[in-house]
């Protein structure tokens, strides 16, 4: 060990690091969801993807990436298996033909009303796990970090 950087460093960076933290709870928690939306054949990324789409007007891509937090080279990459299961329309915009709308299909909505009352059933789940007991102010901190 170098006496540069000690160990003690590494238990600060353990205990400290709000990006560690956050990192090790999102991967617990998306490992609840992947888990609960398997039998409907989706991630949680792909659920949120999906939800994300639930609007009454198609939305541009260029709405959705940064929504979902993601780059439009991700966004696509996730649109193609839910595109080829016929759960997302992606057609060219009108309005300005370099871009896309995204829209979801029948066949999505369907989707997401059947896998809901478990994606409900697990978020309580979960609520139950916080030891604050408060749900809605973690997520308030969370939304006021991104």
């Amino acid at each position: 060990m170098r006496a540069d950087l000690p160990i003690e460093v590494t238990r600060e960076v353990r205990d400290r690091c709000l990006c560690l933290h956050i990192q090790r709870a999102a991967r617990a928690i998306a490992r609840r969801f992947d888990e609960a939306l398997r039998p409907y054949g989706l991630t949680n990324g792909q659920y949120s993807l999906l939800m994300s789409l639930n609007r009454p007007e198609p939305p541009r891509m260029g709405d959705v990436a940064p929504f979902l937090a993601m780059d439009r080279t991700t966004l696509t990459a996730n649109l193609k298996p839910l595109e080829r299961r016929g759960l997302v329309d992606v057609s060219v915009d009108p309005k300005d033909r370099r871009g896309r709308l995204l829209a979801l299909t029948d066949a999505g909505r369907d989707l997401l009303l059947a896998a809901l009352p478990v994606w409900r059933s697990t978020h309580d789940e979960i609520d139950t796990l916080l030891p604050s007991g408060d749900p809605d102010g973690l997520r308030a901190e969370l939304i006021a970090l991104s």
